[in-house]
């Protein structure tokens, strides 16, 4: 877990976007809070329905994305784990810091930009999830690694190319080792990764030939391993703890000056079978600090990781509520059987499943009501499809709430995301930055 003067660090620097000006950048807040803070505008402690908000407008349930925070926490901490959690899911410096809060060690990223986001906001340990060959990154990781000698970064390396292109761009530019770990891949036809033990030797071979390197683990991604099961997803597990423990027996760790031995998996889908792996580390000769990076437990889902969290598959363990509900409002009743609303690909993920209707806010009483008979067919630009059944109260003006699959594409469409109580009352505006 991070010295809590860090995570005092991070709140205080995400105190600030409570400074920024409400203006036209931000859809669907209220126009007449044109030229508020953030900050004020949040104090006003209006209704998102009926103090201004426009359609569509995207919200986050304050309760449920406490709830997920303390789940995921408690997990962690039952099953000796450290949590890192993607922070590509939500790019919101306002979440990381509530994970962090909530006994995160880290926050993972996948892209240079994003680790830039959180150096931006005071994160002070980062873990990239991907080999980083950018020449003009890696010499910027460079400058921040010296400027800051609490920082810690960790990234992937898979190729003996990528280790000398990494080697080519630092050369001269650090005064300290860049810390990687050697991944692992899931498989034939799976995403990245070295794919074979020997290969893995090879590419832990080539860091140890740096100058500018460190190796300190092994990691990769369950996620895709082909066809995925508990018992393959086990399999891979296995592999990966194995590779550490040969590379830990033939002194690569130690050799190259490392106080911990890392390894790291576990997406949102399959870290119940990682924990439970994790479990059976032998002791190695030095710590080993066993790192999970799911990410879309913030905010969970009504569609993809819905029906994916291991949750289902060990509810004693807890569960995790979906987070998001988009609000749009029913613009069109061309015919029976048919209506449209003002929200489309602009403002809804749509990449696994579409938006799922669930309830329907009267226009004209405020009552809410199931979205019975109400199917979202399909997604325009800007516009929502809908498919009623016949005898169905649906009339222009109502607003349509929808829950989302996929948050790591819903995330990514809204600047600004209202953080909503039950009741409806707004207490913050979630700042995204992707």
């Amino acid at each position: 877990m991070p010295a809590d003067n860090a995570v005092d660090a991070v709140a205080q620097l995400v105190e600030r976007l409570a400074d920024e000006r409400v203006d036209h950048r931000f859809k669907a807040l209220p126009p007449d809070a044109q030229g508020l803070t953030v900050g004020e505008l949040a104090a006003q402690r209006r209704n998102l329905f009926t103090d201004g908000f426009t359609t569509p407008v995207l919200a986050l349930s304050a309760e449920s994305v406490e709830h997920n925070l303390a789940v995921l926490q408690t997990y962690a901490e039952r099953h000796g784990l450290a949590f890192a959690p993607h922070g590509k899911t939500s790019m919101s410096p306002q979440l990381f810091a509530r994970q962090l809060e909530h006994g995160a060690w880290g926050i993972t990223a996948a892209m240079p930009h994003q680790v830039r986001v959180y150096r931006a906001y005071g994160i002070r340990r980062v873990f990239l999830a991907n080999e980083l060959v950018d020449a003009v990154a890696l010499r910027w990781l460079a400058r921040e690694l010296d400027a800051d000698p609490g920082f810690r970064f960790i990234c992937y390396v898979d190729s003996v190319r990528g280790v000398e292109l990494m080697e080519a761009a630092l050369a001269g530019a650090a005064s300290r080792r860049m810390d990687v770990v050697v991944e692992l891949g899931a498989g034939e036809g799976a995403r990245t990764g070295v794919r074979t033990e020997a290969e893995c030797a090879a590419v832990a071979d080539a860091v140890a030939a740096t100058t500018t390197l460190r190796l300190v683990g092994v990691a990769g991604y369950e996620g895709e391993v082909p066809d995925a099961n508990p018992e393959r997803v086990r399999d891979w597990v296995r592999r990966l703890v194995s590779l550490a423990a040969a590379f830990d027996e033939d002194g690569r760790f130690a050799g190259a000056g490392a106080d911990e031995i890392v390894v790291s998996a576990g997406g949102s889908a399959w870290f119940d079978t990682v924990a439970e792996v994790f479990a059976t580390i032998p002791e190695l000769s030095l710590p080993v600090l066993k790192l999970l990076r799911s990410g879309t437990y913030v905010s969970h889902d009504d569609g993809h990781y819905r029906r994916l969290t291991p949750f289902n598959r060990i509810p004693r363990e807890g569960t995790l509520e979906p987070a998001f509900r988009l609000w749009a409002q029913v613009v069109s009743r061309p015919a029976p059987g048919q209506a449209f609303t003002n929200a489309g690909k602009r403002d809804a993920a749509y990449d696994l499943d579409l938006p799922e209707a669930q309830v329907v806010r009267d226009a004209r009483t405020g009552e809410v009501r199931p979205a019975t008979g109400i199917t979202v067919t399909g997604l325009s630009d800007q516009h929502g499809w809908l498919r009623t059944d016949e005898g169905t109260d649906l009339e222009v003006g109502d607003w349509l709430g929808m829950g989302l699959s996929h948050p790591c594409t819903s995330f990514d469409k809204w600047q600004m995301i209202p953080l909503v109580e039950a009741d409806g009352t707004v207490t913050d505006l979630i700042r995204t930055f992707f």
